[in-house]
């Protein structure tokens, strides 16, 4: 890149070592959490939601269960004032939820925000400006102090029209741009803040201390964070916030080691949607708690219907990969893994696991609404027995020997490869049915009529290149006198290694599966299947389709 040279380090780390969250391992309890969707979100889409849309959206937040919903920037637009207040005048907030919402450190702004949001039940009335170098130096053009001046002021407008105005307000204030902020005049900005706002513990205020835009790696905000923790006013009342964007894709990575470095509560999206590359992915930080044992507090049971939802009032779309959301996250393609899961799986149901430790998943699919069947295992040119023997076996109740999962795990390999697509379960079936199930030619037989003398004696009517012909051997059991008697007539040279046989449905009328492994001079493996009610009849079927396959290979 020949222009690296007019890039440069743009934060700063705090003036004095902050790196106690470094000897944390874990967040071991869930923050607050503040959902921004209706706000961040919604400014970020090509089509901003409708009135509508956003009524339901609302619900939906509700329903995952946000107690902190930020609904808007009131004064920007007329859906985003008509949107507040339907909300309050039609009464669609419930009494554990409180609102929030956004404004500028302007007089004017903050005038028509309190005009909007008056009469609410509980709101949240969240002020910022920027104090960052670059936006104090190329926008604003003011000193430190003008841009100090400003916070204090609005802040403490926000506390005399709240005492002016009908409704239950909390305060929150963010020194915008944080992270290209010197953190000790963003500390004395916050401390300013506060002193005007004076927070008790019946009245406590939110700091909240935005990655607007992150521009450095997740430690330095961390020891930022820890810093402001460490050193800002009135403390115990005061819940610390973050609000971290992802221009890095260090969003999650960014709230959790927050999390460690002192942080109450988090602001972030569904899905990670916001300006640019977005908010922090309130759904992946969620469940990466979820997935150490830690209760997130928000119900993410049904993961496609809030997917479903999300897609429809956004017209935005989850990506195939977005952790635990996306299509693809529970599906394994890769024989390897499709093998490590299918064993993972079996090994909880022989051993009742109290806990999840299935290799390459890190939750439970079914604690999300998905499913194995459809989104564990998928099978292609890069997939395995593993997989293929796991969906046959979950899907349609077949067993498969080991050495057959690997011979069906071919058949399917080179199926997805020439067919250049991923395979259904039901055209894993068909396959198996075509390549190894009741195969009739060359050889077929028809009748077999069996006798005690001595041992077993078969009589077998078999079709062979348009004629029928009689075969008749001895054998120990029924399948071995029925294979001596093909050997014999046929002069068919192979050894019989492998039989299995189960039943496929549990009623009076019962069918079973067998199958049968044969192998040749040469050590070659054929296989076949047999279904029937009768299972000499089934096993007979599946040394039929073995002998056909080797002839046919």
């Amino acid at each position: 890149m020949k222009n690296v040279n007019k890039y440069q380090r743009q934060y700063f780390m705090p003036p004095v070592e902050c790196m106690d969250w470094v000897k944390k391992d874990y967040v071991d309890k869930a923050p607050i959490w503040c959902s921004v969707d209706l706000r961040d979100g919604n400014q970020a889409l090509i089509v901003p939601m409708t009135l509508e849309q956003k009524v339901e959206f609302f619900k939906l937040l509700v329903k995952v269960g946000f107690k902190e919903i930020e609904v808007g920037f009131p004064a920007a637009s007329e859906t985003e004032y008509n949107f507040l207040r339907t909300l309050i005048d039609q009464n669609l907030i419930p009494d554990d939820v409180t609102i929030q919402v956004l404004t500028q450190a302007r007089e004017h702004i903050i005038r028509k925000t309190f005009e909007a949001v008056k009469g609410a039940p509980k709101a949240i009335v969240h002020v910022y400006n920027s104090t960052s170098v670059a936006q104090r130096e190329q926008v604003f053009k003011k000193s430190k102090e003008e841009i100090l001046q400003i916070a204090v002021e609005g802040a403490a407008l926000l506390k005399k029209l709240a005492d002016e105005t009908e409704g239950n307000f909390a305060f929150e204030y963010s020194p915008e741009s944080f992270t290209g902020t010197e953190p000790e005049y963003a500390l004395e900005v916050c401390n300013a803040v506060l002193d005007v706002w004076q927070p008790t513990s019946d009245n406590k205020c939110i700091i909240n201390l935005p990655s607007t835009v992150q521009n450095a790696m997740p430690h330095v905000y961390a020891s930022q964070i820890e810093y402001m923790s460490k050193n800002m006013k009135y403390r115990e009342n005061v819940i610390l916030s973050l609000h971290p964007h992802n221009d890095r894709g260090c969003g999650v990575c960014d709230a959790e080691m927050g999390i460690l470095a002192g942080a109450d509560r988090i602001e972030g999206t569904l899905f990670g949607n916001g300006e640019r590359t977005g908010n922090v992915d309130i759904v992946t930080l969620a469940l990466n708690m979820y997935s150490q044992g830690v209760e997130p507090n928000l119900d993410f049971s049904d993961m496609l219907q809030i997917c479903d939802a999300y897609e429809k009032y956004t017209g935005m779309t989850i990506d195939m990969r977005s952790p635990y959301s996306g299509a693809l996250v529970f599906a394994a393609f890769s024989g390897s893994h499709q093998d490590a899961i299918a064993k993972g799986m079996k090994y909880r149901e022989e051993h009742e696991c109290p806990t999840w430790t299935v290799p390459y998943l890190p939750i439970d699919p079914t604690d999300i609404g998905r499913h194995y069947e459809a989104d564990v295992i998928r099978i292609n040119s890069q997939s395995g027995k593993g997989g293929v023997g796991y969906i046959l076996e979950q899907n349609f109740g077949l067993n498969l020997p080991a050495k057959m999962r690997e011979a069906m795990g071919y058949a399917a390999k080179d199926a997805s490869d020439h067919q250049h697509k991923e395979l259904q379960p039901q055209e894993i079936f068909e396959l198996f049915k075509k390549k190894f199930e009741d195969i009739t030619a060359p050889f077929n037989i028809t009748e077999v009529h069996f006798k005690q003398h001595n041992g077993i004696i078969a009589e077998v009517t078999v079709e062979y290149k348009g004629k029928k012909v009689v075969a008749i051997a001895a054998g120990n059991g029924r399948l071995n006198a029925v294979s001596n008697a093909l050997k014999k007539q046929f002069r068919l040279e192979y050894d019989l290694v492998t039989y299995q046989e189960h039943a496929l449905e549990q009623s009076s009328s019962s069918r079973a599966i067998a199958y049968v492994g044969i192998k040749d001079k040469n050590d070659n493996l054929f296989w076949g299947a047999g279904v029937d009610q009768d299972i000499i009849r089934a096993s007979i079927n599946a040394l039929l389709t073995a002998i056909n396959n080797k002839e046919n290979a």
